[in-house]
């Protein structure tokens, strides 16, 4: 098994020394990506949409895409998906958005919970996926 962690360009940079934004593992013919919770910030790692779902939300999925695409992966390649809400009740709002980008054909595992607070004040989702696709010739 091989492992490496990225945090590709175009996405907000995590903090220094906190986290990586994907970790890849290489493992027999696939390649599985476990991306970290992302938070919908901005490069400045300020809150995009402040208490906002939808918007919130909106922005995460272009973040997890472009992390996916950085790594060769695509939406369809999600077999898990965590979601932490500040609002159980705001669920509908992220589920218009998330219905936009998930394959209703091959939808993922999936689990959303209510949380009573995320790490940024005014954020109020985190999504956090795995990915496997089929392991690139390298």
């Amino acid at each position: 098994m091989k492992k490496t962690v990225d945090n590709p360009a175009g996405v907000p940079a995590p903090p220094p020394g906190r986290y990586s934004h994907v970790v890849r593992l290489e493992v027999g013919d696939s390649t599985i990506l476990l991306l970290s919770g992302q938070c919908s910030v901005d490069d400045d790692l300020n809150v995009v949409a402040p208490h906002d779902t939808r918007g919130q939300s909106e922005r995460i999925f272009e973040i997890i895409g472009k992390i996916l695409d950085a790594h060769g992966a695509k939406f369809t390649d999600i077999v898990n998906i965590r979601t932490y809400l500040t609002d159980i009740g705001t669920r509908a709002e992220y589920g218009e958005v998330r219905r936009r980008f998930l394959d209703p054909e091959q939808l993922p595992t999936s689990t959303t919970v209510e949380v009573s607070a995320l790490f940024l004040p005014e954020a109020v989702i985190e999504v956090e996926v795995m990915a496997v696709l089929p392991r690139s010739g390298e």
